[in-house]
């Protein structure tokens, strides 16, 4: 990886703005709660506690913002790689939400794998991961998906992400 993409990832993921959305007027937190108030009830099943369900949405609303990424697209990413489990660990290691490999907490951040199982950790190092891909990738999701997912060139994963993506669009 380049020292130019390594560094900007790094300064991505260094940031420690608390994950919490701001709008430029009224209508904008309108749409927002009523999303956040849909999300919550579909995701009452995979986590009870409202708290819970109520800070993950916020977490996942603003890190995908912040990345330049749909909603929508991050909350099918997590349906596929955690199912929302916090504490998920994939048979090659990676971690929590968003199955962030530990190599990159040593590439981009502190060497401190075990803040994978942070939330905003890793909704931001995820996020940040797969725009970085999408990047790459010149916008071509089915390929940036397959990197992201360490199975670029095959269908299973993408197709995955890309139907579970429309689990969690929302029009108001």
């Amino acid at each position: 990886m380049a020292d130019s993409v390594r560094l900007a990832l790094a300064k991505a993921v260094s940031d420690s703005t608390p994950p919490k959305p701001t709008f430029t007027n009224i209508d904008e937190r309108i749409k927002y709660l009523n999303w956040q108030g849909e999300m919550a009830t579909r995701l009452k099943r995979r986590i009870p506690d409202l708290q819970t369900r109520k800070e993950l949405l916020d977490a996942i609303w603003y890190e995908s913002k912040r990345a330049g990424l749909d909603v929508a697209m991050v909350m099918g990413l997590i349906q596929v790689e955690s199912a929302f489990r916090k504490y998920a660990t994939s048979v090659v290691g990676a971690r929590g939400y968003m199955q962030v490999m530990p190599f990159w907490s040593r590439v981009i951040g502190d060497g401190d794998a075990k803040k994978l199982f942070q939330m905003q950790t890793n909704l931001r190092y995820g996020c940040s991961i797969l725009r970085l891909y999408i990047d790459m990738e010149k916008g071509d999701l089915y390929l940036a998906l397959g990197r992201y997912n360490g199975s670029r060139g095959r269908p299973e994963y993408p197709k995955a992400v890309l139907s579970n993506w429309k689990n969690w669009e929302f029009t108001s």
